[in-house]
Formats: C-alpha cells, structure tokens, sequence
C-alpha cells in the first residue's frame, strides 16, 4: 500500500513543463521567508503591546494592502507583462519586510504593513498569468497544485523556522530572513523564468474580451471565495491566537501546529488532484466539498477542551484547502479565457484581498466582544452560507 502510494505521487508529479517547476521553486524560497504573517497578531501583542481592537484595525491595513497590490498587479501584468511584474514585486517587498522591523507606532506599523502587502500581492495576478501561458488544459490544475504545494511547503516550513527563530532571537529575525529571502526570489525569477529563456510561453490575447465584471457567475463564485477565504484566514490569524489564550500554547508549539497545514497539504494535494482531474468533474463540485470541511473545522473546535481537537481542526481544514483551492484556480483560469487575463486573475487575488480586510478586524473584534465560542459558531454559520453559494454555482 505504502508502494502504492509512493508510486502514484510520483506519477502526479509527471508531464510538466519545466518552467512550473522553476516557478514552484521560486514560490517556495520566497513563502518560505514569509513567516511575519502567521505570528503577525502574537507580535503586536506581545512585542509591542497592542490591545486586541489596534491589532484589528492594523490588520486591516494589511487587507486594503492586498486588494490594492492585486489590482495594480493585475493592471501591469496585462501592460507590461508577467515576469517584469513578478520581478518588481518581489524586489521592493524584500526592501519593506526589512524596514517594516523599525515601525514602532499604530500609525507607523499600519502603514508599514499596508506597503509591504501592497507590493508583495502584485505578484499573484502575474504569477497566475504566468502559470497558465507554461500549462495547457491537461495540465493546468496539477501545475496549480505543484505552485501551491511549493507555497504549503513554504509555509510547513516557515512557521516552524519563525518559531525557532523568535524563541532564541527574537522577532527582528523574522524580517530580515523575510526581506532577504524575497531578494534571493527575485533573483532567481529574473534570471530562470526570463522570457528569453521561455520563448514558447504564449500569453493570449482575446480580441473580444469579456470584463470579469459584468460575468454574473464569476460574480457569484467571488462571493463564494470571500466567504471561504474569510473563514480560512482565521487559522492564521484569529486562531494562532486563541491557541496562545486558551491552550497557552507556546510560539514554538503553534509553529509546529501551523506547519502540519503544509506537510498535510504537501502529501496529499498533488496525488489526490491527479486522480480527480483525470475524472473530468466540475471544479465547483469539489470546490463545495472543500467548504463544507472547512466549516466542520470549526465544529470540531466546540466539542470539547484539549489539543486532540487543534489537530483535527487543522487536519480538516488542511483536506478542505486540498480540495477547495486548486479547484478554484482551475475554475478561474478557464473562465478567464474569454476575457483579459490579468483582470479576470486580478479580481480573483482580490476576493482573498477582500476577506483579508474584514477578516482579520472582524475576527478580533468578535473575540474581544463575544468570546472565542461565539465566534466559531459565526465561523460555521458563514461556511453553510458559502456551501450554499456554491451548490447554486454548481446547479447552474
């Protein structure tokens, strides 16, 4: 069975391009340097000693960043092309994840976050542009699979470095590991991806291009992915917290719990999205299936009080980002092709931008209003509303 296995990840992993596997390694040197992210709400509480509200509203700089990022990035990515923007991107965030170390006012650190955000997101249209002029329809959801198990394997591996690094240096470690790991990202984007060396990436061009805008189901399924992504983003921000206050769990111990995410992830996506393409199914079905996990993750949290359930929470949580995410890139990329690419793409990355903004705010003010309970109870009554969304998409 073990065998069995072996071979069928193996086999997940054949037939594509060479510039994916390039991208995926540039993907996994720069997510594994981001690891402010994930303990970003335990530095501002316990570093510098902001109160849970200052940190809600810090964190929604940081998704006002994001949706502007992802819209410039979407922008120039159809004027200017994906690679220059990539490589821009990567190099002025690098500058500002070193900088942001010095910020030491709400205002000063708001603004610091909302910059770093900002020029680290105009990378994701782009990288999504770039993803699908390298693939082609039988192999496009297993490269989005192959790029996000480089970023999962990024943050598995982040997390439990940032937890290390805190524990013996300090937070300052984190930024500078940050900022020069996205200089090494760039560097290596610039020379191994460069269009000189690609000369059969193919970006096309509609000439009647639909705006993503006025595509009523795109809309719905954006709404979709708000809801998810909302709910989502709580396990890195809300929860790494709640872990802290309730379980008094220590950074090292979250570390390690955050990075289980991405070794589920990194054993399981690519196989099982193998064996799934091959069935020609909806992308939206599994896409629904990934929703209706995520929102069991919260139950899971209700039924008791001990760290059994932190790790079942994650586990599911973990199969419904599996299951939810490549599939919903999948469903964008096609749907993207009867209109420019970059703002189909950009208004995707914005969905996350959005939930980004309210999520993090939200989910602190919740807490600090009604409790941790209540608020994954909100959590669960969002993720039935998404379900139903998307089963609509999917009826459709």
């Amino acid at each position: 069975m073990i065998i069995r296995f072996f071979r069928s990840y193996i086999d997940s992993f054949k037939g594509l391009p060479s510039e994916i596997w390039w991208l995926s390694l540039i993907t996994l040197i720069n997510r594994a340097g981001t690891m402010v992210i994930p303990f970003l709400s335990l530095y501002l509480t316990k570093d510098k000693g902001f109160s849970l509200s200052d940190v809600g509203w810090i964190m929604t700089s940081f998704g006002l960043g994001s949706v502007i990022g992802a819209y410039i990035g979407g922008w120039l990515t159809d004027k200017i092309g994906s690679h220059i923007t990539m490589t821009l991107s990567l190099g002025t965030s690098g500058v500002f994840y070193v900088l942001m170390q010095y910020a030491e006012t709400f205002w000063s650190i708001a603004i610091m976050i909302f910059f770093v955000v900002l020029l680290a997101d105009i990378f994701r249209p782009a990288s999504f542009v770039a993803l699908r002029s390298f693939t082609n329809q039988s192999n496009q959801t297993r490269s989005t699979s192959l790029v996000r198990l480089a970023i999962n394997l990024g943050f598995s591996v982040g997390p439990a470095i940032g937890g290390l690094l805190i524990y013996n240096f300090g937070y300052d470690a984190l930024f500078w590991v940050d900022g020069l790991t996205s200089m090494l990202a760039m560097v290596l984007l610039f020379y191994l991806l460069h269009p000189r060396r690609n000369t059969n990436a193919k970006e096309e061009i509609n000439e009647t291009p639909v705006s993503a805008y006025s595509d009523k189901r795109y809309l719905v399924f954006i709404l979709g992915m708000v809801l998810l992504a909302f709910v989502f983003l709580q396990y890195f921000s809300t929860l790494p917290f709640y872990y802290s206050k309730d379980y008094l769990l220590s950074e090292k111990y979250i570390g390690l719990l955050l990075g289980f995410n991405g070794l589920v992830v990194f054993l399981v996506e690519m196989p099982l999205v193998h064996s799934l393409e091959k069935k020609g199914k909806d992308p939206i079905l599994f896409v629904t299936i990934g929703s209706i996990l995520l929102l069991i993750s919260f139950l899971i949290l209700q039924i008791g009080h001990f760290e059994g359930l932190l790790w079942a929470g994650m586990a599911l949580m973990s199969l419904s980002e599996v299951l939810a995410f490549p599939f919903a890139n999948t469903f964008a990329l096609d749907r993207s092709k009867q209109g420019k690419t970059g703002q189909y793409m950009a208004l995707y990355t914005i969905s996350f931008s959005i939930a980004h903004i309210f999520a993090h705010n939200a989910g602190f003010q919740m807490i600090d209003q009604i409790g941790f309970a209540s608020t994954w109870w909100i959590m669960v009554a969002l993720g039935i509303v998404m379900t139903i969304l998307f089963f609509i998409l999917k009826r459709k």
